[in-house]
C-alpha cells in the first residue's frame, strides 16, 4: 500500500495529509490545544481540501483529529490577541473553508474520537458522513464567548436536529455525548474506539466503490434542496462586539464572562 504523507507546519502545529487506496486523509494534529485551528490553519485546511481534487484517484476525503479530539474549532487565544475586524475576517475564511469541504465533488467522511466543538461541530457537520467513538462529545458553546451564529451556521444544525433543539444547544452551552449525538443524526455510526480505524478505512472503501457520478448526483441534488430553504435571518456579522471582546477575555483568564444587556 503506497501511502503519500504531506506535513504542513502552522504554528507549533501540523495538518497532515495522506493519499492510499483512493483515499485522502486530513489529520487536524495541534494535541497541546485540542486541534484548535488558528486562522492560518482553517486557509491551510481549505487548500489542502482543494488539492485532494488533483489527484483523480482520489474518492473520499476523510477528516479526523489527532488523539483524543476531533477539533476544539477555533483558537479563541488568537482571537483574543487580534482586532474585531481581522477577527471578522478570520471567520470569513473559517466559513468559506467549511463551506469549501461541504461542497467538494466527492464524499467526505467526518471521524470524531472526542471534542467537536465550536466551528469543530461546524466542520463535522460539513462532512456527508460521521463517524464517532464512545469519546465523542459535540458542542457549539458560543453563548459563552459572546459569538453569534450566521444564517449558514444555523441551518446546518436546524436541518439536522431542528430549530428547538439548536435554541437548546446554544442555550445551556450543553455537549452531546457520543449516544445522543448518535440519537439526534450527529453521528450517523458509533463504533467503539479500538475498531474506530479500521472502521473508518473500511467505510472508506465502501463509499469508493460506489459509482462517482451516483454519488455526485445525489451530493448536488441534496445540496440543491438545503440550498432552496429560504433563511429568514441573513446576518453576516459572525459575532457582537462587547460580547465577543469579553467572551474572549473571560475564555483567556479562565473565569465566568461578565455580559451586559445591550439597551
Amino acid at each position: 500500500m503506497q501511502v503519500k504523507t504531506l506535513h504542513l507546519e502552522a504554528e507549533e502545529a501540523k495538518i497532515i495529509y495522506q493519499e492510499t487506496a483512493g483515499l485522502a486523509i486530513i489529520t487536524i494534529a495541534r494535541p497541546q490545544a485540542k486541534n484548535a485551528l488558528t486562522a492560518n490553519m482553517w486557509t491551510q485546511l481549505r487548500n489542502i481540501a482543494l488539492r485532494v481534487l488533483d489527484n483523480p484517484k482520489n474518492k473520499v476525503l476523510i477528516i479526523r483529529g489527532k488523539g483524543e479530539n476531533f477539533t476544539a474549532g477555533s483558537d479563541i487565544k488568537e482571537f483574543d490577541s487580534i482586532s474585531l475586524e481581522q477577527a471578522e475576517e478570520a471567520f470569513i475564511h473559517m466559513e468559506k473553508t467549511i463551506s469549501t469541504i461541504e461542497r467538494l465533488p466527492i464524499p467526505t467522511i467526518g471521524v470524531i474520537n472526542g471534542p467537536a466543538m465550536g466551528a469543530g461541530l461546524e466542520l463535522a457537520l460539513a462532512c456527508d458522513i460521521r463517524i464517532g467513538s464512545e469519546k465523542a462529545k459535540m458542542g457549539i458553546p458560543v453563548g459563552k464567548l459572546g459569538i453569534t451564529l450566521n444564517n449558514k451556521f444555523a441551518q446546518r444544525l436546524v436541518q439536522l436536529i431542528g430549530p428547538a433543539a439548536t435554541k437548546d444547544l446554544v442555550f445551556t452551552g450543553r455537549m452531546y455525548k457520543a449516544e445522543d449525538a448518535f440519537r439526534v443524526g450527529m453521528l450517523n455510526y458509533l463504533v467503539a474506539e479500538k475498531d474506530l480505524q479500521k472502521y473508518m478505512i473500511r467505510m472508506g472503501k465502501l463509499v469508493a466503490g460506489m459509482s462517482p457520478e451516483s454519488l455526485l448526483a445525489v451530493k448536488t441534488s441534496v445540496q440543491e434542496c438545503v440550498d432552496s430553504v429560504p433563511s429568514l435571518w441573513q446576518g453576516s456579522t459572525p459575532f457582537v462586539g462587547n460580547d465577543f471582546a469579553e467572551g474572549c477575555r473571560a475564555f483567556v483568564e479562565k473565569r465566568q464572562p461578565n455580559f451586559v444587556r445591550q439597551i
